[in-house]
């Protein structure tokens, strides 16, 4: 009888706790938002989430998150959504004991997290220790770090730390008209600044794209949900196990013809089945970035075009560390002039940019092949196709591959044969000797002979050389010299 009551007041509790307040899940959906459990519902594989730490509260209210487990495509996932029908979604100690929990039973058993944010903030009512609560969970993040995977949705308001959780996870995925992402709230930035704050205006989805503070952009929920999915698909479960393979295209496609300047066109024809997921699409478009397939296996696609400034550089070496992560092999495409420099007080910053890419090749230890379609002007071809960092290098038969652009090499090797040669103007002459300067020095046949890159092929047969290339190279063992970690340039 005891035990009978006690199940019963068990019961009772989590019934409470599961029901939620029904004015404020009307609130929820009035807004156009799912509750946090329907966002995990729609997600999983029918049936298989198991809810854990559900009887966690504060007055019979819940703490604002919800944690489990389940599967996602027939793969183990953990999953822990914020429930902003519960305070706004304040983070506080209790709502961090639960997902600091959640990281860690993640990081024992080498599966994926899929973190759900909708938050107001921090539970202001609780000080120092709602502070506190979140640096835990800072803690654990980076812990978790290259070990396994960590995706993160911005489904509402992501302000203040909870902000910086979705920045330390792998890939962030924001939805548009329901996902901020912010410093401060619209109320404080309002306080702080005497003036209205718009918050899709101020931290909308679109706006966090342009600033790099989420790889992905969603036109609503279900999209971020399908968005995850295909994300997750292509990573592994932990650094300790590889990516899925999937067979689905013509190992020996050849590609059309293409224009080395239409880098998105060029990565499509590269895909299995022409299907990439491009990140930080809106961000520093000088360098494309894109988790795909190549012959079943995933790869991630780094493709440097015109002038590069210090952000595109950035881009590059937080793409390839996080494959590098992961196992995951890293092929880069070449078309670019070099760096630009915008101002002599930009180019502090510059140099540390152009150190972090090139930090973060030498260190990857994963397959990584190269292809020269255009030009490849300065430390972009030493960084990302150099003898000492590729695997393998190939180029087109019309690629440039030199310290200078050939227009520069004329001003600084030909300067007299051009004012000496009288028969042309002087654009015309410069023209000759640059053309006289990619014969004799720059081509990619001077680069063949010189060793500097392993083949010169014909841009059709791209896709197969490189998937003939990943297939050898699938057992490479390479590593570090036993150290804590590398000190990366910042």
């Amino acid at each position: 009888m005891h035990n009978s009551q006690d199940l019963q007041k068990v019961l009772q509790l989590r019934e409470t706790i599961l029901a939620g307040d029904e004015k404020r899940l009307k609130e929820q959906r009035d807004a156009g938002k799912m509750t946090a459990r329907e966002r995990i519902n729609r997600i999983v594989d029918a049936g298989s989430f198991v809810e854990l730490f559900a009887l966690v509260s504060q007055n019979d209210e819940g703490a604002g998150v919800v944690t489990g487990y389940a599967t996602i495509e027939e793969r183990p996932v953990y999953l822990f959504a914020q429930d902003f029908t519960v305070h706004g979604g304040a983070m506080g100690q209790a709502q961090a004991a639960k997902i600091v929990k959640l990281l860690d039973m993640a990081l024992k058993t080498g599966a994926p997290v899929l973190a759900m944010m909708d938050s107001a903030g921090v539970r202001i009512d609780e000080g120092a220790l709602a502070m506190s609560a979140y640096s835990e969970i800072y803690q654990k993040m980076a812990r978790m770090s290259g070990v396994c995977p960590m995706v993160a949705l911005v489904l509402g308001p992501c302000i203040g730390g909870a902000a910086f959780i979705s920045q330390l996870a792998d890939v962030t995925i924001a939805a548009k008209k329901v996902g901020q992402l912010m410093v401060f709230g619209p109320q404080v930035m309002a306080a702080m600044n005497g003036m209205e704050v718009d918050a899709e205006a101020f931290g909308g989805a679109d706006v966090a794209a342009e600033m790099g503070a989420c790889a992905l952009v969603a036109e609503d929920e279900e999209d971020a949900l399908l968005k995850a999915k295909k994300v997750l698909a292509l990573l592994p479960s932990s650094n300790l196990e590889d990516t899925e393979i999937i067979d689905s295209d013509d190992l020996n496609r050849l590609l059309p013809a293409i224009d080395p300047a239409d880098v998105t066109g060029l990565m499509t024809a590269l895909s299995d089945n022409g299907e990439m997921i491009e990140l930080y699409a809106a961000y520093e478009p000088a360098v494309k970035v894109a988790l795909a397939r190549m012959g079943g296996h995933s790869v991630g696609l780094v493709a440097a075009t015109g002038k590069l400034n210090a952000g595109a550089l950035q881009k590059a070496a937080r793409f390839v560390r996080f494959m590098d992560c992961f196992g995951i092999p890293v092929v880069s495409l070449m078309n670019t002039s070099g760096v630009e420099v915008g101002s002599i007080k930009e180019q502090g910053w510059l140099f540390k940019a152009q150190s972090q890419m090139l930090y973060a090749y030498a260190e990857a230890t994963v397959p990584k092949l190269a292809v020269v379609t255009g030009d490849a002007i300065g430390q972009a071809y030493v960084a990302m196709g150099g003898k000492a960092m590729a695997d393998m290098t190939y180029a087109w038969p019309t690629a440039v591959i030199s310290a200078l652009t050939p227009e520069a090499a004329v001003a600084v090797l030909y300067s007299k044969d051009v004012k000496e040669d009288t028969e042309l103007s002087v654009e015309a002459a410069r023209a000759k000797y640059a053309d006289q300067y990619i014969a004799d020095v720059a081509g990619a046949v001077n680069a063949a002979k010189q060793g500097m890159v392993d083949d010169i092929i014909d841009p059709a047969t791209t896709r197969a050389m490189l998937i003939s290339a990943l297939e050898m190279l699938m057992s490479k063992r390479d590593s570090n010299p036993p150290k804590k970690h590398g000190n990366l340039p910042v």
